[in-house]
């Protein structure tokens, strides 16, 4: 029996390519004997907000023990709607890592995403305080993320010079420092070696 359940959520437009720094931690964590949850979300290239949730929602529910859950690009304001309206968090632990901001939402593909009309700092996305790692360079969030989402949410903030969407053109393969933080939730995100 596993007394923790990690849930990896992808962006949009990703088919969980094996070059991804998230393919790579699910790998690490699986070696490691840890239970891993890395779903295939629902029409990566015209995702709608009800598909992806339901999805979220039913990985969820098969996870045991401790749930750490880790998003990245338009995964993070999926797991806003997730949370918004709960009693309880959705995780024990969850980690943010290059949410879009305000302007992007603007592009109809992702439009029933955005957080607006969210009241972000009512929201208890995690058990624990949620960890936000950004790059002060995302030109998917021009906004800056620290100050859109990580200010309003109450999140531990890693901000990571210049590392772009912190995706694979950015050269984030495998990234050690997200597999230290699955393990140890008080170690810091640091840009990849």
């Amino acid at each position: 029996m596993w007394n923790r359940s990690f849930l990896i959520l992808h962006g949009v437009e990703n088919r969980r390519p094996a070059d991804h720094w998230q393919h790579d931690l699910a790998l690490r964590l699986r070696e490691r004997g840890e239970q891993v949850f890395y779903p295939q979300l629902p029409d990566p290239d015209r995702p709608t907000l009800q598909a992806w949730t339901e999805a979220v929602e039913a990985e969820l529910a098969m996870a045991r023990g401790e749930r750490v859950v880790i998003c990245h690009s338009l995964a993070c304001a999926a797991w806003l709607h997730v949370a918004a309206g709960r009693d309880e968090p959705p995780a024990d632990r969850v980690l943010l890592v290059a949410p879009p901001g305000p302007s992007v939402f603007d592009w109809d593909v992702v439009a029933g995403f955005t957080p607006e009309g969210l009241d972000l700092g009512a929201l208890t996305l995690a058990a624990s305080t949620p960890r936000l790692a950004c790059s002060d360079a995302d030109p998917y969030c021009p906004e800056g993320a620290a100050d859109a989402y990580g200010k309003p949410l109450g999140c531990d903030v890693d901000l990571l010079p210049g590392a772009g969407h912190i995706a694979v053109p950015d050269g984030y393969g495998p990234w050690p420092s997200v597999l230290e933080w699955c393990l140890d939730p008080s170690a810091r995100l640091v840009p990849k070696p």
